[in-house]
This record gives structure tokens, C-alpha cells and sequence, in this order.
């Protein structure tokens, strides 16, 4: 079908006001599929007395720049005319005001019409669903659309029954606020350091008084009634040491177990070296967790500097990421928060980090700053570098609206590129 607007003159396309219409533009132009018919009639009707479409004392005042009807993109003038707070004298002539809603919903339902078509076209050139293999999973509303979120940023001591007992208190005291979820930091039973990885390392499969951190969280979890991502602590398993992140349900069983994938090996000239390859092993298995508030991707720390982990989430349906970390006073300052956001931005979903509190006279310096970030990229709730406890409200009716506005999964490139889910294509492939 071609499109209306190929019959506008260029002056109507780019914005042309009501004033600049006259009867030989609609005798020359009739008006765009599904516009009002009368459009023509009444602009004409009005062209020479618009300043009576306001009060007499807003005469002197008017301008013409004020009656922002443009035939090729109708749907913004009452949006216009609104910022310009003009809706009430506008009450005061009620057929004026009534074609600004009739004009408005016909050009709409054309406009949605058209970009409908062209995008339908797009995704049969481009592929799009060939740009995630396996292709990308239906993404599914959340049990909870709106809740609130707690980031625990703490102190951490070498002291480990006071880091346990102090982590509970403040998840206690995230939940009298109202959150139904709880981060915690990247080791926050322990120094971070390789010294003391092996010292302060868990057994968490075994339980009980061999992971009294991942007990306490547990309880706290069924306690309370909330869902816990509870950081990151040491784990022992054999002979391997872990960066690990436990999920822990309202029901209080352990939900998922996220080893940190990427190690932080990295070493800049007269700044910052640290190896945790010297001491841990790494993770192997992407973590996506379904919880009682949506479906949860799991990374830690140095995990959030790969996309491809962020996007294999997202494919998978994630609503949220979740990022326990303590970057450093070297990184943080540099690319925390810019991270957090491109993650956001590029999966069109929430991002949580979670940071230990700044410790000046630690061996390792955290950068802090616990943040939470829209799909937008917008910072919705932050702190600085000392202890707090960060709350945010998360809306997942905002990744819909976002998508729809910016439907990146429909425009991919499936002709060009690919992102391969290893695991998923591994399990599917078994399957058949």
C-alpha cells in the first residue's frame, strides 16, 4: 500500500502549521487515509479568525507556532499543545477540542498501521529470530510486575560470625522496608583477597554448620518471606575454591548457585594487579534463576564486562540481572556505573549491583556506589561509598512499553549475525 504521505507537499512534511493551510492544499492534497475527512473544512474555516480559538486575553499572547498540526505527524500536536498548557482554553470551544481527539486517533491508528507493515517486511529480509541460536524464548510476564528491590551495601571485617550477623540484620532491616528482593555484595563474609578465599571458604552443598552464611541466608529467606541474592562468598567444593552467588526463594530453598564465569585477572601499570585465577577456579554454566519476582540472570563482578553473557540472558527471558561486585578505585570511578547502564540498555531490562562498602584501609578498595538501573538506562536508586541500604521500585511494565517503542528484537540482523547459546543448543540438540 503506498503511504499517504507521498502526496503531501515537502512544506506539510516537514511540520507546516495550521495557519499555513489553505483551500488549494486540500484541493491539490486530499487529506491521509484515515485522517477526519472534514480536516480540510475546518482548518480553512478557521485559518483567518484562529486567534478566537482563545480567550480574548490571550489574544495579544497568541502565536501561530501555538496550533502544531502537521498532517504527516498529527499524533504529536496535542502533546504539544498540552506542554504549552493550553488544554483548558482549549475546553472552552468544544468542536475545536473534539477534532483534536477524532484527528488524533485516525492518524494514530494510520501511523501504527504503517510502521506495523514496515517492520513485518524488515523481519522477513533481516531474520531476525536467526540472530539468537537457539532462537530467543517468548518473554513472559512476572508472577509480580511492581516490587521493591533492597541493595545491601556493607562493611566486611576479617571478622566472619560479625559479617554474618551483620548481613542478617541489614536483610532485616531491607524487608521492614518493603522489599521482596535482596542483594548483598560480592564476598561479604570475607576480605577480599586470595589470602583469605581458602580460610573463609564454605561447603555449600554440604549445609548446615559447613556454610553458616548460606544458612543464615536461608532462614532469613523463609523468615521473612523474601527472595535473597545473596552475593557472593568463598565456596569449597573438593578441591576447587568458587566465587559463588546463592538465590535463596521465600520458601527458603536454595533456587540457583551462580559461579562467578569470568576470573579477575588483570594488571594495570602502577594502579591495580590482582589474579583471582591464583587461587579460584572458574564457573562454567550461565545462571538464570525463576523466582516469586521474575525471572533472575545471575553474574558477578567482572561478569558484567561481557555482554554476550548479558545477552544470553536476555534471549532467555531474564526480566532483571543481578550483579553482586566490587570494582575497584581504579575501575569503578571509570566504568561502574557505564556498565550497568550499556547492560541495561543493550537487553532492554533492569540491572541490580550490589557493592561491599569502602574500606580505605583494606587491602582491596571497593568503589561502592549500589545502584539500580531501568531498561532505559536511567538511574532509578543509588548511594555513594559508605554503608547504606538501597531501595528501588521496579516496574516490569516499563520493558514492554520500552520494546515496543524500540523493538530491537524484531530489527536484529539474523542475515548478518549470530549470538550461539552454547548450553541451550547443547541441551536442545540432546533432546532431539
Amino acid at each position: 500500500m503506498r503511504s499517504g504521505l507521498a502526496n503531501l507537499p515537502s512544506s506539510l512534511k516537514i511540520g507546516s502549521h495550521l495557519t499555513s493551510l489553505t483551500p488549494s492544499h486540500f484541493a491539490l492534497h486530499p487529506p491521509l487515509p484515515g485522517t477526519n475527512p472534514k480536516f480540510s473544512q475546518f482548518s480553512v474555516s478557521h485559518k483567518s479568525r484562529h486567534l478566537n480559538l482563545l480567550p480574548r486575553e490571550k489574544h495579544k499572547e497568541a502565536k501561530p507556532k501555538f496550533f502544531p498540526f502537521c498532517l504527516s505527524r498529527g499524533e504529536r500536536h496535542l502533546n504539544l499543545l498540552e506542554r504549552r498548557k493550553f488544554r483548558l482554553n482549549f475546553g472552552e470551544n468544544p468542536r475545536f477540542y473534539s477534532f483534536c481527539y477524532s484527528f488524533e486517533e485516525s492518524r494514530l491508528k494510520f501511523s501504527k498501521r504503517e510502521k506495523s507493515r514496515a517492520i513485518s517486511v524488515m523481519a522477513t529480509a533481516y531474520k531476525p529470530e536467526e540472530a539468537r541460536r537457539p532462537p530467543a524464548l517468548p518473554f513472559l510476564p512476572a508472577a509480580v510486575s511492581k516490587f521493591k528491590i533492597a541493595l545491601c551495601q556493607l562493611s566486611v571485617t576479617a571478622d566472619k560470625v560479625r559479617n554474618i550477623a551483620h548481613a542478617r540484620k541489614a536483610i532485616e532491616e531491607a524487608a521492614g522496608k518493603g522489599a521482596k528482593l535482596v542483594v548483598l555484595p560480592e564476598i561479604w563474609n570475607s576480605p577480599y583477597s586470595n589470602e583469605s578465599f581458602p580460610v573463609y571458604a564454605e561447603d555449600i552443598d554440604a549445609g548446615g554448620d559447613a556454610s553458616p552464611s548460606t544458612l543464615m541466608l536461608s532462614e532469613a529467606a523463609y523468615r521473612l518471606g523474601i527472595t535473597i541474592v545473596g552475593g557472593s562468598i568463598p565456596e569449597r567444593c573438593g578441591d576447587q575454591l568458587y566465587n559463588t552467588s546463592c538465590v535463596f526463594g521465600a520458601d527458603g530453598k536454595l533456587k540457583a548457585k551462580h559461579r562467578k564465569i569470568h576470573l579477575f585477572d588483570i594488571d594495570i601499570p602502577g594502579k591495580i594487579t590482582f589474579q583471582e585465577s591464583k587461587t579460584l577456579a572458574a564457573g562454567t554454566t550461565p545462571t538464570i534463576v525463576d523466582t516469586d519476582v521474575g525471572r533472575i540472570g545471575i553474574g558477578i563482578c567482572y561478569d558484567i564486562r561481557f555482554q554476550e553473557l548479558a545477552m544470553i540472558y536476555a534471549a532467555r527471558g531474564a526480566h532483571l540481572l543481578c550483579y553482586p561486585g566490587a570494582f575497584n578505585m581504579t575501575t569503578g570511578p571509570l566504568h561502574w556505573e557505564l556498565l550497568q547502564r550499556a547492560r541495561a540498555v543493550d537487553n532492554q531490562i533492569y540491572v541490580a549491583t550490589c557493592s561491599p562498602a569502602r574500606d580505605a584501609g583494606a587491602g582491596y578498595t571497593a568503589w561502592g556506589h549500589s545502584t539500580l538501573v531501568s531498561p532505559y538506562g536511567e538511574l532509578i536508586a543509588t548511594t555513594e561509598h559508605e554503608e547504606a541500604i538501597v531501595v528501588g521500585e521496579i516496574d516490569y511494565s516499563l520493558i514492554d512499553q520500552i520494546r515496543m517503542g524500540l523493538p530491537l528484537q524484531k530489527q536484529r540482523r539474523g542475515d548478518l549475525y549470530q549470538l550461539v547459546d552454547v548450553e541451550r543448543l547443547s541441551s536442545e540438540e540432546k533432546g532431539h
